[in-house]
């Protein structure tokens, strides 16, 4: 069937009208997608860009064609005249077809290049977005688009003009003179999609996550590639396609993946024609399918507005505070959660601040959507990662974070509260280096979310715990100045905790300064800043401990001499409290003998401390009771010697010559009773003589008995 030239001039209007449709669809991508940093709308408006190439070679084809056509009536009107057969109008019918031959060059020539140019675009682009894309999906590189509200509008918009014109010219293309309207319809409706793709994940970003918004960067892009190698494909493919003569080639271009979409009237006859080929009867004449069929638009548009109405509902969950905002103005802050009603969107919205954390590589990635819960910042050195014991002179895990704090000298001049002189400011400030000292420490800073408002305006979601941390370590650097390395590594570290966590609250009120200049604060609350796990360096460890160590022996030494002391009075006094009462007794004696004190005083002090010392039940009460009673048996023998003496003397007065004789023969007893007697008769001698001793053989080895040695 030949189509007339009106025919054709009728595709050349849609195919003009689709080329202005996806003017303004790119125009409106690039621009929000530039204005909003916006990396998938960016690449979606590349797509719709390469698209209005596909319309504009549909529009210079069918107006050829329509050309053709006018050709061809004026060339049939000329072989009909009386003229025909004269020498100026003889001659070959192709010489009166010039619209013909460039109407064949055009589908010969210009339209594969095009199809390669518009393949080439969509492969090259697509992967030089997908690389920029990929860079950005991570957490710590993305950034959120700056308008999501015009995000989720802008796409729904291009996704529902892209698809009722795609549709059109899907309809249009039915009648085979105008077949080729498919090509544009298939890019627009990938137009569509990523419209689609752009809204629905600033949907999701808006209600939940943010992950469909970071993928869908990466998405588009691929999308483009797959698109632009399908096309190269057909080109290829079609170069070894054969043709039947006079038909019109159908252009590489024309994606056969889109074009399913564009006529999903298509997909559903092949598909309910499956269904009937398996049931056995024919189930789109029912009733019940005519009558969905029919109603399947306004079924979808009430969903729609559901949907829409949906979102007048806002839920916040128990772990979460919010914030409505309306046309994107704070209009109820600090929301509690359970629901509230809203006006629907885009007047109002709900928003809760984001929750970001650090992967193992030290990336920022979404945690949550929420401000409650204790929050942890480490402001000095990271903890350990071993449960081991960890000493100071052993290597320590993690990042290591010294502190400068000052010496005890200097620290404690510094922080009396007097005004130092000027001699003492001027040697200070020459020996602010050389009296400080470096120490590495622990110190994580708990926090909690107070007011929502105040902490989601002070800094963008990324950079929250950055600028906390930054402001409370400026605090923890001063501070460290005003005091020594004894109170950081002795005992008073929860009076310095206490006072750090005032500091660093009172910093973060001072911040977010508003418009009339007054503090507004971050809108959060300091639970702790800990100073834990206090050490100094390595290198110096030995240093710090040779003193501990040396205080611990000399506090072992005093222990051992107290022990001894104790010991000590105890076995000479019993107790220790009587025995110090007697050497205080003996000092003050001491004390009057140097003082030359009266012999009566002196005896009464001697007196008293002997008496302290015999009710002691120590050795020293021992002591004395032995000496007194070698004292007294000493006494009482000499007296007797004395009483004896006495009676001799009385005796000797009374007999002299008595006594005379009786202490000779009690002499000679004495002197004869170890001596040799030998008793011999009176007349004639004989002399018996044996000459053994008589303790022979029995004390011979006793010293100092007769007959012994020694």
């Amino acid at each position: 069937m030949k189509a007339d030239y009106i025919t054709y001039k009728q595709a050349t209007g849609a195919s003009l009208g689709g080329l202005v449709l996806q003017v303004v669809l790119t125009t409106a991508l690039l621009i929000y997608g530039v204005v909003s940093k916006d990396h998938a709308a960016v690449s979606g408006s590349i797509f719709a860009g390469i698209g209005v190439l596909s319309w504009l070679t549909l529009a210079i084809v069918f107006d050829q064609h329509r050309r053709e056509r006018v050709e061809l009536i004026e060339a049939d009107a000329l072989a009909s005249s009386p003229l025909a057969g004269t020498s100026v109008f003889s001659g070959s019918a192709d010489d009166f077809r010039p619209a013909a031959r460039r109407l064949a060059a055009l589908h010969k020539y210009f339209v594969p290049a095009m199809s390669v140019i518009i393949s080439g675009l969509f492969i090259g682009t697509g992967i030089v977005r997908f690389l920029s894309g990929k860079l950005r999906v991570d957490t710590e590189d993305f950034t959120a688009s700056l308008h999501e509200g015009w995000a989720l509008g802008i796409g729904l918009g291009v996704a529902v003009l892209g698809f009722i014109f795609a549709r059109f010219t899907a309809g249009l293309a039915k009648f085979e003179p105008m077949a080729n309207l498919r090509a544009g319809a298939s890019l627009a409706i990938g137009t569509s999609l990523i419209g689609l793709a752009i809204g629905i994940a600033n949907f999701v970003d808006l209600v939940g996550t943010n992950a469909l918004v970071r993928y869908v960067q990466v998405v588009v892009p691929a999308f483009i590639v797959l698109i632009g190698v399908e096309l190269f494909l057909h080109f290829l493919l079609g170069l070894y396609r054969p043709r039947k003569a006079g038909d019109v080639p159908r252009p590489a271009f024309d994606s056969r993946l889109l074009g399913f979409l564009a006529a999903p009237d298509k997909i559903a006859e092949s598909i309910s024609g499956a269904i009937n080929y398996q049931l056995g009867f024919d189930v789109t004449s029912g009733w019940f399918y005519q009558l969905l069929s029919r109603a399947l638009v306004p079924l979808i548009l009430f969903g729609l507005l559901v949907v829409w109405l949906l979102s007048a509902v806002a839920v916040v969950r128990p772990h979460q505070r919010g914030m409505i905002l309306r046309f994107g103005a704070v209009w109820k802050d600090n929301v509690a959660p359970g629901m509230h009603l809203k006006w629907p969107w885009p007047i109002d919205s709900l928003y809760v601040p984001e929750y970001y954390k650090r992967d193992r590589a030290g990336r920022l990635e979404i945690a949550d959507r929420t401000v409650t819960g204790l929050r942890t910042i480490e402001l000095g050195t990271s903890p350990p990662a071993t449960t081991e014991p960890i000493l100071w002179t052993n290597d320590h895990a993690g990042e290591e974070i010294y502190q400068l704090v000052r010496t005890g000298k200097l620290a404690a001049a510094g922080t009396t509260g007097a005004t130092p002189s000027k001699d003492a400011a001027a040697e200070e400030s020459k020996s602010d280096l050389s009296d400080l000292s470096v120490i590495s420490a622990e110190i994580p800073l708990i926090y909690v979310v107070k007011d929502v408002l105040r902490f989601d305006e002070f800094a963008p979601p990324q950079q929250r715990d950055i600028v906390l941390k930054s402001v409370a370590q400026r605090e923890l650097v001063r501070f460290f100045q005003t005091i020594t390395l004894d109170e950081v590594l002795g005992g008073t570290r929860l009076d310095l905790s206490r006072r750090l966590r005032n500091r660093v609250q009172a910093a973060f009120d001072g911040m977010n300064v508003g418009p009339d200049g007054k503090a507004r604060g971050a809108g959060v609350e300091v639970v702790d800043v800990a100073v834990v796990g206090v050490h100094p360096p390595k290198d110096t460890a030995m240093a710090f401990e040779t003193p501990v160590q040396a205080d611990q022996k000399l506090q072992a030494n005093i222990e051992a001499a107290r022990t001894d002391e104790i010991r000590s009075l105890t076995e000479v006094a019993g107790q220790v409290t009587l025995a110090r009462q007697i050497v205080e007794e003996l000092n003050k004696l001491d004390g009057m003998r140097d003082q030359k004190a009266s012999a009566d005083a002196l005896t009464a002090q001697e007196f008293k401390v002997q008496k302290m010392l015999e009710s002691a039940g120590g050795s020293s009460a021992a002591v004395l009771a032995a000496a007194q009673a070698d004292r007294w048996n000493r006494h009482m023998s000499i007296r007797a010697i004395a009483a004896r003496q006495e009676g001799r003397v009385a005796l000797y007065e009374a007999a002299p010559e008595i006594f005379k004789a009786r202490a000779y023969f009690e002499t000679m007893k004495k002197v004869l009773s170890e001596a040799r007697l030998y008793i011999t008769p009176a007349r004639g001698i004989m002399i018996d003589f044996n000459g053994q001793e008589r303790d022979l053989g029995t004390d011979i080895f006793t010293p100092g008995t007769p007959g012994g040695g020694g």
